[in-house]
């Protein structure tokens, strides 16, 4: 094959060749392997009469040539010399001629006489004038790259031919084709065969094939992953494409190519490897951990605080990562009344039962029944903190509080969660409702109403925060006028700028759970500042849609003694006091604006049956002016026969006129008879010198047990810096002309309302400490028990209670001296303080303690009081507001959400 030439075959040797096919009357026939290439000048004689005819041909043989002898008696073909010689099978092993160069690298050319190849197609059959005697036979080559793939992976098919004009694919593949080109497979996920034939002139072209193999895929799983010492596990496997596997690591050898394996008992954590083989190559390598289980679970939140019939997700880590199984208070799977819990797995569902208080979440290592690990649902059946400090009796205290205790309220446990953006100042309580539907869904859910005269409904436990609703209650749809707007600094009181920068719902609204109306009571003016309106609102918890007859518009009228009525002027009054709801009546007070213009302590009243309705009208000091009902927020505290218990500012004193300024007063559920009141003796003094009696805490409402000489206590004090303890079944009247009052405690000057919880009273006096008072029910008589090491700038502070009942009680405390209005030289944070409430000397934590300011609150507002609620502290603020206009900073109000951390 490496040779350079090749002689022609001698006349004689044509001769023999001619001589001997014609005596055996046969026709020489190329085979399918002879391809005809390129003719040289070379003169040959033709086997017809030994004329020279034509040049000798070049004739490419593939491979070993077989000359066909069907119907051929001898078949002829050149030996080593050159020679044309009888051979039934031959090796086309000659060398080339020297002018002829290799027409297809690799090929085999040679050189024999035209009359030895142009020979007739079969015995008895003419080649003259067929060209398929004369061209080329086609020949096609497929490719496949590459030649395996991974499942859904692709190759590329490339193919070429000679003497063809078309081509047809088959297998994987069909079609028409080009004479060469390439073409993707596509996404493969078995093996796949891919054939080629191409024709032309000549014929057709043997079959082209292409095999594509898949890698193969091996799975292996092992279960359980997690197990005890001396445990087993299975490991179960499987493959595609693949025809065997090998294991390693802690199993060996030939696996079939799916199948089972038990592990034995296991003392250690042990890995299993597996790949498996096939014509498309070795899958990558998998492997299956049997863990050995050893530590403890550990289960998240460590304690949860739900409402009764709530669901709360708790999560296992189990050792290992292996699942879990579930008890409530020992029972497994929990029952109706511990609450229920689902039964396996690393996450569980617990839906709260109808047993409040804390019930213990088991979760116990499926693999290993000796790894456990707890959690706490604090499950209460607090259906709402519905209005100010809590209750009608305004103690402050919410005893269904089974979260927070003083164990876990410390800088470790309980900080800031999230804020709420509002657009105005907070100066009421927020409100809370469990298990309130809003939207289809069930929140427990928190409302705050703000001084640019919106309502916000927020999410009570969503982190971040997330608001469900608000309305603006100056739109047309809550009754206001187009342009109507809060009420500018500016335009009320004595322009000192106490509400700045606006006036509009500045007292804390009440709920009335049972119909699902909030009601709340807006200030606004008109858009050329000639009407005021104090708007009574009925919104409807749900969605924030004002109720159908209503809002009404605030007025009234009361008679004079001297005959005639004296009528309530908005734009003089300011509706500072918490509302009250009674037995479906809803009660408003009225102040004045800064002490400016003339002014009366107004009540009214208003029931809802399908519009608002007036049903009462009181003022406390009609003849001779004043004698304000603000109570620094405090609402109307109410007993148990409805009676209403509110304390009156400054003003005229004359109770046979009807006039009760500086005094507590016992109203009638119909505003229509003061029944009883008390007035200190330097009443008149308070009156002159601006020491309202009224400007602090709203009566108390304490009930003693039964044998105690007093069994009906009430407590209120003022600016002159006394808190009296009276009997509320027999006031006194003026002190000193009738029944003296049970005790009275010095303190400093009040402007907060006391909280009382298992027989101790709170409060912080401006300048004072935060103070605790034991009540010795015996006698009864309060005693200083213990008091905290701060001191409570202006204006003091209104402490809140959170307790399991009698137990775990903690007493909340906002500082809110930094109130950033012109009345304060400070502007900064409100300070949420929590205490033990068995000795508040004992600060637990307070929202200055985290570092970088992480529990800070939004700036403080003037009287403003903590709502505590299953296991939250919610604290309403203006925001980043610092007593500028409205919009001057980013955020306008802030309602700041406390709670246990995760």
């Amino acid at each position: 094959m490496d040779g350079r030439y090749s002689p022609i075959l001698s006349k004689n040797k044509l001769r023999e060749m001619r001589d001997e096919a014609g005596a055996a009357k046969a026709k020489w026939t190329p085979l399918d392997s002879m391809h005809f290439e390129k003719i040289t000048h070379s003169k040959v004689w033709s086997s017809e009469g030994m004329s020279p005819i034509s040049d000798s041909i070049a004739v490419r043989y593939d491979k070993c040539i077989r000359f066909s002898t069907r119907r051929c008696f001898t078949s002829y073909g050149p030996n080593e010399a050159g020679d044309l010689v009888k051979s039934n099978q031959f090796k086309l092993r000659f060398n080339f001629t020297r002018d002829v160069k290799n027409p297809v690298q690799g090929s085999l050319v040679y050189f024999v006489p035209v009359a030895a190849v142009l020979l007739l197609a079969a015995c008895g059959r003419g080649a003259s004038g067929d060209p398929s005697k004369t061209a080329g036979l086609p020949a096609a080559s497929l490719s496949a790259t590459p030649t395996s793939v991974a499942s859904g992976g692709a190759s590329t098919l490339t193919w070429s031919s000679t003497n063809a004009t078309a081509c047809m694919a088959s297998g994987s593949w069909s079609g028409a084709k080009a004479t060469s080109g390439t073409q993707s497979t596509g996404a493969l996920t078995m093996p796949s065969s891919y054939s080629l034939t191409c024709t032309g002139a000549g014929g057709s072209s043997p079959v082209a094939t292409a095999l594509v193999n898949i890698v193969p895929i091996a799975t292996l799983v092992a279960n359980p992953t997690v197990v005890a010492s001396g445990g087993t596990s299975t490991l179960t496997w499987s493959s595609t494409n693949a025809t065997s596997c090998t294991a390693s690591g802690g199993w060996s050898g030939t696996k079939a190519t799916s199948g089972t394996f038990s592990t034995g008992a296991l003392t250690a954590t042990t890995s299993y490897s597996l790949s498996c083989g096939g014509a498309g190559g070795t899958s990558s390598g998998i492997t299956a951990t049997v863990t050995i289980s050893s530590g403890t679970v550990a289960v998240s939140p460590k304690i949860a605080a739900v409402v009764q019939s709530q669901i709360q997700q708790f999560t296992a880590t189990v050792p290992g990562g292996g699942a879990a199984t579930w008890a409530v208070d020992g029972v497994a799977g929990g029952n109706s009344t511990v609450g229920t819990i689902s039964a396996s797995g690393t996450s569980a569902l617990y839906t709260a039962g109808s047993a409040v208080g804390t019930h213990t979440i088991v979760a116990t290592s499926l693999a290993n029944n000796t790894q456990t690990g707890s959690a706490v649902a604090a499950v209460t059946d607090l259906a709402g903190v519905y209005t100010y400090h809590n209750d009608l009796a305004r103690d402050g205290a919410n005893g269904h509080e089974y979260a927070l205790t003083p164990a876990n309220v410390n800088t470790a446990s309980f900080g800031k969660r999230t804020s709420c953006p509002v657009d105005g100042a907070i100066y009421g309580q927020p409100l809370w409702v469990g298990n309130l539907t809003v939207g289809g869904a069930v929140h427990n859910v928190v409302f705050v109403a703000t001084a640019h005269d919106s309502v916000f409904a927020f999410d009570a436990d969503a982190v971040p925060c997330q608001q469900l609703w608000t309305a603006s209650l100056l739109d047309a749809a809550h009754g206001a006028a187009a342009g109507e707007t809060t009420v500018p600094p500016n335009l009320f009181g004595l322009t000192e700028g106490s509400l700045t920068p606006e006036a509009g719902v500045t007292s804390t609204p009440v709920i009335d759970g049972a119909n699902s109306i909030l009601y709340a009571v807006a200030m606004s003016v008109n858009s050329t500042h000639t009407t005021y309106y104090h708007r009574l609102h009925a919104i409807d918890l749900a969605t924030g849609a004002e109720k159908a007859g209503a809002p009404i518009a605030v007025a009234g009228t009361y008679p004079l003694a001297a005959g005639g009525t004296v009528s309530f002027d908005p734009h003089q009054q300011l509706q500072r006091a918490g509302l009250a709801l009674v037995s479906g009546t809803v009660y408003l007070s009225f102040s004045s604006q800064e002490d400016g213009g003339t002014w009366y302590g107004w009540m009214m009243s208003y029931r809802y049956t399908t519009s608002l309705v007036q049903t009462g009208v009181f003022n406390a000091v009609p003849n001779l002016k004043s004698g304000g009902i603000w109570m620094s927020g405090s609402g109307p505290a109410a007993d148990s026969n409805n009676n209403l218990y509110v304390l009156t500012g400054n003003g005229g004193f004359d109770p046979a006129h009807n006039d009760y300024g500086d005094s507590l007063l016992q109203l009638n559920p119909t505003l229509t008879t003061v029944l009883q009141y008390f007035t200190p003796s330097d009443q008149a003094t308070d009156n002159a010198s601006d020491s309202d009696f009224g400007s602090g805490g709203a009566a108390v409402l304490a009930d003693l047990p039964a044998g105690s000489p007093v069994t009906h206590l009430i407590m209120g004090g003022g600016k002159d810096g006394a808190m009296y303890v009276l009997n509320r079944d027999t006031l006194g009247g003026l002190e000193g002309s009738g029944n003296a009052a049970v005790q009275k405690l010095f303190m400093g000057q009040i402007f907060a309302t006391g909280a009382f919880w298992n027989n101790h009273f709170y409060i912080a006096a401006w300048s004072g400490p935060l103070n605790a008072y034991s009540l010795n029910t015996t006698v009864p008589q309060f005693a200083l028990a213990s008091h905290s090491a701060i001191t409570y700038g202006f204006p003091g502070a209104t402490p809140s209670v959170s307790a399991a009942g009698a137990q775990s009680g903690i007493v909340w405390a906002l500082d809110t001296n930094s109130y950033c209005t012109p009345g304060s030289s400070l502007c900064g944070p409100a300070i949420l303080h929590a205490y033990d409430a068995t000795n508040v000397a004992t600060e637990l934590w307070n929202s200055t303690l985290a570092p970088a300011g992480a529990d800070a609150a939004g700036n403080a507002v003037k009287f403003a009081v903590p709502t505590i609620a299953n296991g939250k502290v919610y604290v309403g603020t203006r925001g980043n507001n610092t007593g500028g206009i409205f919009g001057s900073t980013s955020v306008s109000g802030e309602l700041d959400i406390y709670g246990l951390k995760p």
